[in-house]
């Protein structure tokens, strides 16, 4: 999968060959997360995997994604140092029914089995059935999911360092209200993990 230089902070692709800076937007306003990693870009055969994924309920997919992405990021040794817990953005009960499982639990799964790592795949739980991402703008993305996400009923994130894992970023609206949710209740650290960055 290819990368290429990126913002150390949201993990933003840069074009052509930038050395390592905070991108405009980190720089201004930093998210919830302290740092965030995506795989590979989304689009061609990785875009079409997760689509497959998500929309066409290839769940065995979702391992392989979720080994793939542990694979290019795994030498990030600093990226990984003293996580605690793997958590995956929840969907709403009612799109997961729908659906028949959550994509980034798959992922996750997969993930956290790799690294060694527990994974709370209630850690964190969708309240509000919101409308799809897909056609907002940066802001129209932020208010939707805001207030959206709860801690799961049995889980306990104070003093730990959590990986927070979804499938794509695109502005970082929700990892960023998952990170707040996750501070707000005590994390020490959050980090962010995707497939891809749209």
């Amino acid at each position: 999968m290819r990368r290429g230089p990126s913002c150390p902070v949201c993990g933003g692709f840069f074009e052509g060959e930038a050395g390592p800076h905070a991108c405009g937007l980190c720089a201004v306003a930093p998210p919830p997360f302290s740092r965030h990693r995506s795989a590979g870009r989304y689009g061609g055969a990785l875009k079409d995997a997760l689509l497959l994924l998500k929309y066409r309920k290839a769940r065995p997919l979702g391992s392989v994604l979720g080994r793939m992405t542990y694979d290019a990021l795994r030498k990030d040794e600093e990226f990984w140092l003293g996580i605690d817990l793997v958590v995956p953005v929840p969907l709403h009960k009612r799109r997961r029914r729908e659906r028949g499982f959550n994509q980034a639990a798959e992922i996750g799964r997969e993930i956290g089995r790799r690294a060694g790592l527990a994974v709370a795949v209630d850690g964190l739980r969708k309240i509000r059935n919101t409308p799809p991402q897909t056609s907002l703008d940066r802001r129209e993305r932020t208010d939707n999911v805001r207030g959206a996400y709860a801690l799961g009923r049995k889980t306990s994130v104070s003093g730990k360092v959590i990986l927070l894992v979804d499938d794509v970023y695109t502005t970082g609206s929700t990892l960023g209200e998952c990170a707040r949710i996750l501070r707000k209740e005590g994390a020490a650290d959050v980090r962010g993990l995707t497939v891809a960055q749209a």
